[in-house]
């Protein structure tokens, strides 16, 4: 299976973080968010992706030219920023079977091979993976018959719409056949524009309810957030909570205290 990365961001609400690099090369304990993304793609098989590009492309192609992460990856730029689907539009004739999406800021430590095996069982075009969260307000709320089939989902809901604390977490399961219906050359997003159409014509789409970590790295307090708690899985893998990278030079009168993550 392919996996496409919408790795196109400004990321304009991560300033000064990204004032000079895509989005998705800001960096979670000193990696950037790419290589959280990749990693977790390839511990379920998934060594083809394609990588759409748009802002600043040429960082992200020198950073993983220049790094052997064992995957095969091909980079397809977008002449403007159409949106998520929009700019996926562009892989059509690189996509001949089922697919994994991904937006470029998602860290995620989901099953994919227990999402994409509910996928094939369903049948659906789509199926689009979800998560609970305190404050719905950000995402798309998303309710669901007892199949799994969605009935009804609301973009960035006010107060009065939230329905469900179930949302749309940026990670979609799709059929090549959704490429008919995203118009080319034209604005168009997954949640606001093909998912709704689809509902509309009563095309199939599903939802898959993951377990475990998701964080949307989309502000800086969501990056802080994510930050401290990779360093604290981090920590709980060295007996004193402090990771020291190579060639460091730490003076004897220094208080170390953990979690701490020190770069080589």
């Amino acid at each position: 299976m392919k996996a496409i990365i919408l790795a196109g961001g400004f990321g304009t609400r991560l300033h000064p973080l990204s004032c000079n690099i895509p989005k998705p090369m800001v960096l979670i304990v000193n990696k950037p968010i790419l290589v959280h993304i990749i990693e977790r793609l390839k511990q379920f098989g998934i060594s083809e992706i394609i990588m759409l590009l748009y802002y600043r492309p040429e960082i992200i192609k020198e950073y993983f030219e220049k790094n052997d992460f064992g995957i095969n990856i091909t980079y397809l730029e977008a002449s403007e920023d159409w949106g998520t689907a929009g700019s996926a539009r562009i892989v059509k004739d690189y996509i001949h079977n089922t697919f994994l999406v991904i937006n470029g800021d998602i860290l995620s430590q989901f099953d994919f091979k227990n999402a994409i095996e509910f996928h094939k069982e369903k049948g659906g075009w789509g199926t689009i993976l979800l998560t609970k969260v305190e404050n719905p307000l950000r995402y798309g709320v998303v309710i669901t018959e007892s199949s799994g089939r969605i009935m009804r989902f609301v973009e960035k809901p006010r107060w009065n719409q939230v329905f469900s604390d179930t949302v749309n977490t940026g990670i979609y399961i799709l059929e090549p056949e959704i490429f008919d219906y995203i118009p080319s050359d034209e604005e168009f997003s997954f949640s606001n524009n093909l998912f709704p159409l689809l509902l509309k014509k009563d095309i199939p789409l599903y939802a898959w309810q993951g377990k475990g970590y998701w964080r949307d790295v989309g502000n800086l307090a969501e990056y802080r957030t994510a930050n401290m708690d990779y360093l604290q899985q981090l920590s709980k893998n060295v007996p004193n909570g402090i990771i020291i990278g190579k060639n460091v030079e730490i003076h004897r009168s220094t208080d170390l205290q953990a979690p701490l993550l020190i770069g080589d």
